[in-house]
């Protein structure tokens, strides 16, 4: 394996790891927020220990998130050297915002809420939370528009002299239309899966037998509330992931005949039709059999049941006529792993509707007072922890591998990409040492987040939260 795929290995195990943070900690926030805010409209003990209770799960997933998340960074300097000169002028300005603002934002009011309870005025410590939500959108909002530049690269020009693409127009990279309908669709997802989150440990405790009953009504609230966010965002995640179906289809057309492997052009009036499964060749070449709905892929792709969706084959001659003659665009094979992208892409539809249906089972069972004893109730609430969180995963590995082999879309290839003086040796090194890493910081995660969870929440212990009622001697601790 030469460096250029071992690289790759690394970025994608590395940050698939990241990602399973990035979605928990910014729908969780909300969910926190949320809590909060109704002990404070209401003054019910509970929601403050559940507030309390996922807060501090929130908390060492947020911990965790930044922890594997400086690697990424550290990654583009050490693997990915020419990708980070051609792009640096352009990724510099949103980076630098969701570091000095987004991320600051996130940290230093995390640090007040946690340390600020009974230490600073009701309202304003509830504020802090809310705000640590706000600066985890942001810096979602930024990065994504630097990761749709490489989708779809606008406001720069190419300077032949520096061999850099340069930024012309900030405002046009912010406001790039496969950002628009990306955020929108990864911001749903996170609040699916921050929804997903509650709702799992909730669920658990409803259903688990060692759990105080005075407790169980506390853990259906949340559960109730988990199941409606996730049902709720999952129609968010539904609405704008139809849209960004047909502006992908616009800007990279690859993408989309890969995702469904679709190798000759349907032209229009015929309707292409949408595989729900298909077993096929390992290249993904043959299909051997399949389940389809007619027309459904013209609908998914350019908005009518009869449009008109270009296949791999006539798209790989296209691609092969406009980007030759240039050592940064021309390829052999401007084609991605059609099986990869063509199973990730139905496992994150897959695992999401899935999760919904979990969510709506869940609501349905939790209607009045009626125990939930069944072991079914166990399996449900693992099982929902983890599809909204796959279906993420798998949506990162489709959006990524299916823009292959362009890093930056006709602008640079990922093979140009690689840093041209870094060793095989020296990237399997740090792959294993990341690999290393991560499985520690896995370990700590999943230690640290039964831990708590089982122990549930903390009970009420009635002491005031006014700074006015607090004692002066009281030492300043990290407590909640």
């Amino acid at each position: 394996m030469e460096a250029l795929e071992l690289a790759r290995w690394q970025f994608g195990i590395t940050t698939v790891y990241h990602y399973f943070f990035v979605p928990i900690t910014i729908g969780l926030s909300l969910m926190v927020a949320i809590m909060q805010s109704i002990w404070l409209r209401g003054r019910n003990p509970e929601w403050l220990r559940l507030a309390k209770f996922f807060g501090k799960l929130f908390t060492i997933n947020f911990a965790l998130g930044l922890a594997t998340g400086i690697v990424q960074e550290f990654q583009f300097g050490m693997n990915w050297s020419d990708y980070s000169r051609f792009v640096g002028d352009i990724f510099g300005a949103p980076l630098a915002i969701e570091a000095l603002l987004a991320f600051f934002l996130e940290s230093t009011f995390l640090g007040l809420w946690i340390f600020g309870w009974g230490r600073i005025p009701e309202k304003l410590h509830c504020a802090c939370i809310w705000l640590v939500h706000i600066g985890t959108v942001l810096s979602a909002y930024f990065i994504l528009s630097a990761n749709s530049f490489m989708q779809h690269p606008v406001g720069y020009v190419n300077n032949p002299e520096t061999g850099r693409a340069e930024l012309v127009d900030f405002w046009a990279v912010l406001t790039n239309k496969v950002q628009l309908v990306t955020f929108p669709h990864v911001i749903a997802a996170a609040l699916m899966t921050g929804g997903a989150f509650v709702l799992a440990i909730a669920l658990w405790h409803v259903w688990r037998a060692r759990t105080p009953a005075d407790d169980k009504p506390m853990y259906r609230k949340a559960a109730r509330m988990g199941a409606i966010t996730v049902l709720i965002a999952g129609l968010g995640v539904t609405v704008s992931g139809d849209i960004q179906g047909k502006i992908m289809t616009e800007v990279q057309p690859m993408k989309m005949a890969a995702a469904e492997a679709l190798y000759d052009t349907v032209p229009e009036g015929q309707g292409a039709p949408f595989s729900i499964i298909t077993v096929g060749s390992l290249d993904g070449t043959t299909e051997h059999w399949a389940v389809t709905v007619p027309k459904l892929l013209s609908y998914l792709a350019t908005g009518t049941f009869e449009g008109e969706v270009h296949g791999i084959n006539d798209l790989q001659e296209e691609y092969t006529l406009t980007y030759a003659g240039s050592e940064l665009t021309e390829v052999e094979d401007y084609r991605p792993v059609i099986p990869v992208t063509y199973w990730s892409f139905r496992a994150m539809v897959g695992l999401g509707i899935a999760g919904m249906a979990v969510a709506a089972a869940a609501l349905w069972a939790l209607r009045g007072d009626r125990p939930l004893t069944h072991r079914g109730w166990y399996w449900a609430s693992v099982s929902v922890l983890f599809l909204p969180l796959f279906a993420n995963s798998f949506g990162w590995i489709f959006t990524e591998m299916g823009r292959q082999p362009w890093v930056v879309f006709g602008l640079m290839t990922t093979q140009t990409a690689v840093s041209p003086g870094v060793s095989t040796g020296e990237v399997l090194t740090s792959m294993a040492v990341f690999t290393l890493l991560y499985g520690v910081l896995a370990v700590v995660e999943v230690g640290l987040t039964l831990r708590y969870a089982r122990a549930g929440a903390d009970p009420y212990d009635g002491a005031s939260l006014d700074p006015a009622d607090r004692d002066e001697d009281q030492a300043f601790v990290f407590s909640y």
